[in-house]
C-alpha cells in the first residue's frame, strides 16, 4: 500500500524582508505601524492600483465561494472594508457581518455602519467556536504571523459546513508578467500616489506590498495548511487574463 505524503503545514508566509524590519519578532510591530500610518490613504491606491481587484471582482469571489443571504460572516483583517462591503451585499444584513484587525487605524476607515468592527488577529478571533457560517479574508495572508495558527482558528470559528474565501494576489508564473507586475507595483504605483498627495509612508506600503507577494509562500502550500487544519476540499480558483494574479482559496468545514 502507498503511503500518503506527509502534509507539512506553513508557518511564517514568507521568510523576514530584512529591508524592512530586523528579523521576525519585529514583523508585527512593523506591520501593525505601517497601517495604521497609512489607513488614510489606503482605498485612494487600491483604487489606483486597481488590477480587476474592484467591487464586482470581490463579490463574484465571494459568491464562488458559496456566501448567500441571511449567512454570518467574519472577515478577518477587515482593513477598510472592501471584501466586507460586498458581503453585506450578499447576506442582505450588515448586523450579519463583523470585522476583526489588528489594526485600529484601518477599522477608523471602515465606513459600514451596522457591522460590528473587533481588534483581534487572524491567529486569535476573539469570538466562541462554531460563530460563524462564512469567513472571508482579502488579501492579507502574507501579512498574517502563522499560517497554521490562523488556519486552525479559522477552522474553529466556522459552524460545521462553513465556508471559507482567502483572496490573494499571487506571483505571476510568467517570468515577464512577474517583471511587469513589479515594475508596476515597486515603482509606477508609489509615484502615482504621491503624486495624488498620498504620504511617503503610503507609497512605501505599495513596495513592501509586492516584496510579499514575490516571497510568499506557494500556492500549494497555502491549500496543505488549509487541508491539516481540518478543511475538506482545500482548492485554488484563480482569474485567467494577462497577468493571472487574482486567487481565491475556498474551502469547507466538515459538517
Amino acid at each position: 500500500m502507498k503511503t500518503p505524503p506527509v502534509i507539512q503545514p506553513i508557518h511564517a508566509p514568507h521568510p523576514p524582508l530584512t529591508a524592512y524590519y530586523a528579523d521576525e519578532n519585529a514583523r508585527r510591530g512593523y506591520v501593525g505601524k505601517l497601517f495604521d500610518n497609512t489607513a488614510a490613504d489606503y482605498d485612494r491606491i487600491d483604487r489606483l492600483l486597481a488590477l480587476g481587484s474592484g467591487p464586482w471582482y470581490r463579490n463574484q469571489a465571494l459568491q464562488r465561494a458559496g456566501l448567500i443571504a441571511g449567512m454570518r460572516v467574519v472577515d478577518v483583517g477587515i482593513g477598510t472594508g472592501l471584501v466586507a462591503r460586498e458581503a453585506v451585499k450578499l447576506v442582505g444584513d450588515p448586523a450579519l457581518v463583523i470585522g476583526v484587525d489588528p489594526s485600529v487605524g484601518m477599522m477608523a476607515e471602515a465606513h459600514l455602519p451596522g457591522v460590528q468592527l473587533v481588534e483581534g488577529r487572524a491567529e486569535a478571533i476573539p469570538f466562541p467556536d462554531a460563530s460563524f457560517d462564512f469567513l472571508s479574508m482579502g488579501y492579507a495572508l502574507r501579512h498574517i504571523g502563522d499560517l497554521s495558527a490562523a488556519f486552525s482558528e479559522f477552522h474553529r470559528v466556522l459552524k460545521p459546513g462553513g465556508r471559507l474565501c482567502l483572496l490573494e494576489i499571487t506571483k505571476p508564473e510568467r517570468a515577464w508578467s512577474q517583471a511587469l507586475l513589479k515594475g508596476y507595483m515597486r515603482g509606477v504605483v508609489p509615484v502615482l500616489a504621491r503624486l495624488i498627495g498620498c504620504s511617503a509612508e503610503s507609497a512605501k506600503l505599495w513596495r513592501y506590498y509586492w516584496d510579499t507577494i514575490e516571497a510568499c509562500v506557494p500556492p500549494s502550500g497555502v491549500i496543505d495548511t488549509l487541508t491539516e487544519a481540518g478543511f475538506s476540499g482545500a482548492k485554488r480558483h484563480i482569474e485567467t487574463g494577462a497577468l493571472s494574479i487574482l486567487a481565491e482559496y475556498q474551502a469547507v468545514k466538515p459538517g
